[in-house]
């Protein structure tokens, strides 16, 4: 294990120039180049002849079916050439969505995929690619052949034979005079050079993957809109699970709270009115009580109400809410609120319940003796951070300290905010919330 680390620690060290040229994933996209030009020659033969068969036939029944058929075949070896991509190139890429009728039939299927945008992109694709394949196929030869060769010249040089006390590479030569690389000025000059074009090689090879790299993504990939309608999908369940929690939240703490108080406050008027007239001390005891009972329960309805939306939130904005939940903490919080206006109602209530939960945890998790909360605007969106100074170990994984910022982090996605958690072991914290302005 020591050695392994020993060799990993050199190779880092090694300038990545020097690296490049031996490096997998150089040799990985060299031969993603490599095999890009035949795949490229089928895939544009089947498009051409398949689209040009299929529009001189658009006049006859067979010309609709056969086209959604070349269709399906390009969507195959689209599926082949992101796998290809996913081994060689390391892209992170998604499969389309399929195309699916809606009656099961034939022609309902063909007008699916031909209504299918992945289809036509993956045509696009088949024709595209092989103008690039080919350009892309000769640069990386020609530059990894005559580099490689040129730096080994002086290893096979001597594999020419000998014409007129001359051993090396003929150059030029004609009736008059000839020019071999023969000397070692020569043959050094020659390997020198092979090594700069091997050097060089590498950084042009992922150049011209990160072209293939770009056509993969924009052609063979789920469009913008099918990923945000999919996003939006997701955002949606996280939506109606959040509010269905809260529901159940609110039920169970009326439920217990408040209203378990309430009927045992009705019972014991209903005594102390039966008592009024035969013990007045003691019905007065139970009404004094009684009315103890009441105050308790009117905190817990404003609590429950201030956990749905508290009213200094919609009366003096995020400053003043801010403040009064950091006053209840249970270390002091210093709050900083600078905001130019009042952001969208919805954004400003989902910032701060998002402050109070992690106020929450600080409390019930932290350990800390002090803590502060940020928050600004930068540009279109809003910024939240909680700082702490205690023990750390917070984290998105449920099984982390302060594990519930897992669902904290999906409320905010829904909305498309964003949840990052920075607290090593030991502290301290630093959680940041970004959040759309939304006037």
């Amino acid at each position: 294990m020591a050695t392994d680390h020993g060799m990993r620690t050199r190779a880092h060290r090694t300038p990545a120039v020097l690296r490049a040229p031996l490096e997998g994933r150089t040799w990985r996209e060299f031969g993603y180049l490599l095999l890009s030009l035949p795949i490229s020659i089928v895939l544009f033969t089947f498009g051409i002849t398949m689209f040009s068969v299929s529009a001189g036939l658009l006049v006859t029944f067979i010309g609709i079916p056969l086209l959604a058929v070349g269709l399906a075949v390009c969507r195959g070896f689209g599926a082949m050439e992101r796998a290809r991509a996913r081994s060689l190139l390391r892209v992170d890429i998604a499969d389309p969505a399929p195309a699916r009728g809606r009656t099961g039939g034939m022609m309902s299927w063909a007008g699916a995929v031909l209504k299918s945008g992945a289809s036509w992109r993956h045509l696009v694709y088949a024709l595209a690619h092989f103008p690039w394949a080919v350009f892309a196929f000769s640069v990386s030869v020609v530059l990894w052949t005559y580099g490689w060769a040129m730096l080994t010249y002086p290893l096979w040089q001597w594999v020419f034979p000998a014409w007129t006390n001359m051993n090396g590479l003929q150059l030029y030569g004609d009736a008059t005079h000839h020019i071999y690389l023969d000397s070692p000025f020569e043959i050094a000059l020659t390997s020198l050079s092979g090594l700069a074009f091997v050097l060089a090689t590498p950084w042009v090879i992922r150049g011209l993957a990160g072209v293939d790299r770009m056509m993969v993504l924009g052609l063979l990939g789920p469009s913008r809109l099918d990923t945000r309608v999919t996003e939006l999908e997701s955002d949606r369940g996280v939506v109606v699970d959040t509010a269905a929690a809260d529901l159940r939240r609110i039920e169970r703490d009326l439920h217990d709270g408040a209203q378990a108080r309430l009927v045992a406050l009705a019972m014991d008027l209903g005594l102390a009115k039966e008592k009024l007239t035969e013990d007045p001390e003691a019905a007065a005891r139970m009404v004094d009580e009684a009315h103890g009972e009441v105050k308790i329960a009117l905190q817990e309805l404003r609590d429950l109400a201030r956990g749905i939306h508290p009213a200094v939130l919609t009366d003096r904005g995020l400053d003043a809410a801010l403040s009064s939940i950091a006053s209840r903490c249970t270390v002091p919080v210093q709050v900083e609120v600078d905001l130019p206006a009042r952001p969208a109602a919805a954004i400003e209530g989902i910032a701060y319940f998002t402050v109070s939960e992690l106020l929450q945890n600080i409390s019930k998790h932290a350990r800390a003796t002090r803590a502060s909360v940020d928050v600004w605007r930068v540009e279109n969106r809003i910024m939240l951070q909680v700082t702490d100074d205690g023990r750390g170990g917070a984290g998105l994984t449920p099984g982390a300290a302060g594990g519930g910022l897992a669902g904290l982090a999906e409320r905010l996605d829904a909305v498309d905010g964003l949840l990052v958690v920075d607290s090593p072991t030991g502290g301290p914290t630093t959680i940041t919330a970004e959040l759309p302005w939304r006037d």
